[in-house]
C-alpha cells in the first residue's frame, strides 16, 4: 500500500512530536525546542532535540534522527504501516484505503521535487557561466557577496526558449509544465522555458526542498519580477519566501520580519537580519499569517514608508483580525519614506535598521492611527463616521476576549480625543487649527470650558421612577438576552449608579458573572445569577413583553444590539450629569448673576431638555439610532 505525501504530511503535523516522544522519555523545554538524554545510545548529558515545529528529533551524540514515524519504527520497533496506523488514531485520522491511484501521485511528487533540483542546478550552472556575466555585474553592483549567493542559491536563466527545456529533457516535456518551467500555449505551437533572461531565485519550502521560482529581470522589459505559478508544490498564499532560513533564526532572535520582497529579505540577511521573510507577489494571506504565528507571538511586518507600502500594512492587519487570539497579534515597522531596507542599511547601517524594527507600533496604534487619519473630523458627522470604522474594526475580531480590550482601547481614545479637558488657555486638541469649537465656551478669562462629558463617575443615583427607570430596565432586560454584550459594555454599566437596590443589584450581578464567563448564554447566566431576589427579577424581565427597546428580530443582529445598548446607556448616565450640573449653574446664577452665569445656566438647562426628549423617546421606541 502507498500512501500520499499530503497524508503523511497531515499526520506529522497533527502529531505533537515533544508528546510522543515524552511518553516514554522525560523531555525538557528548551527555548522553542525540547531537550532529553538520547534513548538510542547511554549518556548524561542531554544532547536530543525535538523540533516540534519542523517535526523532527536529533540527536547531536550518535546522529540519530526523524520524524514522528521514524521514532515509532526505531524507538517501539513498529512496523511502517503499524505506526501509521496508530498515529493516525491518535490524531483522530483514517488512514486511506489502499488506491493505486495514490502510488502514481505519490511518485509524480518526489519527481517533481527532482525536476526542481535539476532545475536549481542549471540555473546555478549557468549563473557561473559566460551567459551568466550580466547578472554576476548586477550581483555585484547590488553589494551581494559571495556567500549570500550560495545561501540564497542565485542562478540564471538564459535568454533562450528552450535551453532549459532541452537539458531536462529525461524529465518529459509533461513534467515540466506541469512544475511551472515551461509554458504551454494550449497546442497551438510548442511548448517554451517560462524563465528566461532573468537572475533566478530558488523558493524553498519549510524543508529546505525548491518547490519553485523567483525571477528579476536585468534589463529592460515586463513583469520586472516573474514567479512561479502555482504547482502540485507551491501554493503562493500558503509560502513565504525564505522560510526554511529565517524559521530556524527566528529561535536565535525571537523575531520574524515581513518585508515586501526577495531583494529585501536578502540585504536584510547579508546585514545579520536572517530571520526576514516575505509573501510571494501578492498581500499577505491569512495563511501565512498562521505560518508566522508558528514562529513568534507577535511578527514585525517592516513595509516602505509610501503610501502603497502603508495600504499593505493596513490591508495585512484587516486580514489579521478575525484570526487574532491572546497573545497572537503583529506589529508596524515603518521605513522612512523612500527607502527600502537596502537603501537604508547601505546608508546608515544595521543599527538604522534595528532603530526602525525597536520603534515598531503594536496592531491596534496602527489601526486607530490609520482610522484617525482617514478623514477630517471636524464636524459631529465626521466623528461619527471615525466611530462606525472603529466599530467595524472591532466587529472583525472573532476572538470575544480580544476584541472587548479593543472596544475598551478605542472608546477611551474617542472619549479623550472629542472629551477631554484641554490645557489650560488653550482650545482643545481636536478644534485648534481655525475648525469649530462646538459646546466649548470661552470664561471671562479667555479660558475654554468643556462641554459636559458623556459619561461620569461623580453622577447621582438614576431615578427610580418614570422613564429613566423604564429605560434602565429595557437596558437590564436587553443584557439578559444577549448577555455576551456585558462585557463589551462593562466599564460604562459599572459607572452608572442606580437608586433602586434590587435594579442595583442585578445589574452588579451580570457585570460580575461576565467576568467569569464572556460568552455565558442567557440560560448560564440565570443559573450564575442563583434563586432568590435577582433571580426572579431576571426571570420576570425574560417574560414580560412590554420592552420594545429589545425586540426578538434583534437576537441575530449583535451590532444593532450593541450600538442601541450603548446609545441607551450613555443618555443614562448623562441625566443625572445634567441634573448635578445644571443645579450647579442655577445656585451660581442665584449668587451672583450676571451675563456669563446666566448663559451658562441656560446652556445647560437646554442640554437637559434635549435629554430628557431623547430619553422619553428611547423609553418608548423600538428603535434607539
Amino acid at each position: 500500500m502507498s500512501l500520499s505525501p499530503a497524508f503523511l504530511d497531515e499526520l506529522r503535523m497533527r502529531t505533537s512530536l515533544s508528546t510522543l516522544i515524552g511518553r516514554t522519555v522525560k523531555v525538557q523545554k528548551a527555548g522553542r525546542e525540547y531537550k532529553a538524554c538520547c534513548p538510542f545510545h547511554n549518556e548524561k548529558t542531554p544532547s536530543f532535540t525535538i523540533n516540534d515545529e519542523k517535526g523532527f528529533y536529533h540527536c547531536f551524540g550518535c546522529g540519530a534522527h526523524g520524524d514522528a514515524i521514524r521514532w515509532m519504527t526505531d524507538q517501539r520497533g513498529l512496523p511502517f504501516m503499524e505506526a501509521v496506523k496508530e498515529l493516525a488514531a491518535a490524531a483522530g485520522m483514517d488512514v486511506p484505503a489502499p488506491d493505486p491511484r495514490m502510488a502514481k501521485r505519490a511518485e509524480k511528487a518526489k519527481g517533481l521535487h527532482d525536476v526542481m533540483a535539476a532545475a536549481q542546478a542549471l540555473f546555478e550552472e549557468q549563473l557561473g557561466g559566460i551567459e551568466g556575466a550580466e547578472a554576476r555585474e548586477y550581483l555585484k553592483r547590488r553589494g551581494i557577496g559571495e556567500a549570500t549567493q550560495r545561501a540564497f542559491g542565485f542562478g540564471f536563466s538564459a535568454d533562450s526558449k528552450g535551453k532549459l527545456k532541452g537539458a531536462l529533457s529525461e524529465f518529459g516535456e509533461a513534467m515540466l509544465i506541469e512544475a511551472g518551467l515551461l509554458i504551454d500555449p494550449d497546442g497551438e505551437r510548442e511548448s517554451y522555458d517560462r524563465f528566461r533572461g532573468r537572475l533566478m531565485l530558488p523558493i524553498r519550502d519549510i524543508r529546505g526542498r525548491v518547490i519553485a521560482f523567483g525571477g528579476r529581470i536585468l534589463g529592460q522589459g515586463e513583469p520586472k519580477y516573474l514567479n512561479s505559478p502555482d504547482t502540485p508544490l507551491f501554493d503562493k498564499g500558503r509560502t513565504l519566501y525564505n522560510i526554511d532560513r529565517a524559521s530556524p533564526a527566528s529561535r536565535q532572535s525571537g523575531r520574524v520580519i515581513v518585508v515586501e520582497g526577495y531583494m529585501d529579505v536578502i540585504a536584510l540577511a547579508q546585514a545579520g537580519f536572517g530571520e526576514a521573510v516575505a509573501p510571494l507577489g501578492t498581500a499577505l494571506t491569512e495563511h501565512q499569517i498562521e505560518r508566522l504565528w508558528k514562529m513568534v507571538d507577535v511578527p514585525v511586518l517592516c513595509f516602505d514608508g509610501d503610501a502603497a507600502g502603508q495600504k499593505a500594512a493596513i490591508r495585512a492587519a484587516s486580514r489579521a483580525l478575525p484570526l487574532l487570539r491572546p497573545g497572537m497579534s503583529l506589529a508596524f515597522a515603518t521605513l522612512p519614506a523612500g527607502q527600502d531596507p537596502d537603501d537604508l542599511i547601505r546608508a546608515e547601517g544595521p543599527a538604522a535598521m534595528e532603530q526602525v524594527l525597536d520603534a515598531a507600533e503594536p496592531l491596534v496604534e496602527r489601526l486607530w492611527k490609520h482610522e484617525q487619519n482617514a478623514a477630517p473630523l471636524d464636524t459631529p458627522e465626521q466623528r461619527a463616521a471615525l466611530k462606525q470604522r472603529l466599530n467595524a474594526i472591532t466587529g472583525a475580531i472573532a476572538h470575544p476576549d480580544v476584541r472587548a480590550h479593543y472596544v475598551q482601547i478605542f472608546r477611551q481614545r474617542y472619549d479623550a480625543l472629542f472629551f477631554a479637558r484641554p490645557e489650560q488657555g488653550g482650545a482643545p486638541r481636536h478644534q485648534r487649527g481655525g475648525g469649530a469649537r462646538q459646546g466649548w465656551q470661552r470664561d471671562r478669562r479667555g479660558n475654554w470650558k468643556p462641554p459636559l462629558p458623556p459619561v461620569g463617575s461623580e453622577a447621582r443615583a438614576i431615578g427610580v421612577s418614570g422613564m429613566e427607570q423604564r429605560l434602565l430596565r429595557a437596558v437590564l432586560a436587553s443584557l439578559l438576552r444577549h448577555p455576551e454584550q456585558i462585557a463589551l459594555h462593562r466599564e460604562m454599566l459599572s459607572a452608572l449608579h442606580i437608586g433602586d437596590s434590587a435594579l442595583a443589584g442585578l445589574l452588579r450581578a451580570m457585570v460580575a458573572a461576565s467576568f467569569t464567563q464572556e460568552t455565558v448564554e442567557t440560560e448560564g447566566l440565570l443559573t450564575i445569577l442563583g434563586q432568590g431576589e435577582v433571580y426572579n427579577m431576571a426571570k420576570g424581565m425574560l417574560r414580560a413583553d412590554t420592552f420594545t427597546f429589545t425586540p426578538n428580530r434583534m437576537k441575530t443582529d449583535s451590532s444593532r444590539v450593541s450600538r442601541d445598548l450603548e446609545e441607551a446607556i450613555r443618555v443614562m448616565a448623562q441625566g443625572p450629569e445634567l441634573e448635578t450640573a445644571l443645579a450647579e449653574a442655577t445656585r451660581r446664577a442665584r449668587e451672583d448673576l450676571n451675563e456669563e452665569t446666566f448663559a451658562e445656566q441656560q446652556r445647560i438647562h437646554r442640554l437637559k431638555m434635549d435629554h430628557d426628549q431623547r430619553l422619553a423617546e428611547l423609553a418608548q421606541s423600538e428603535d434607539i439610532m
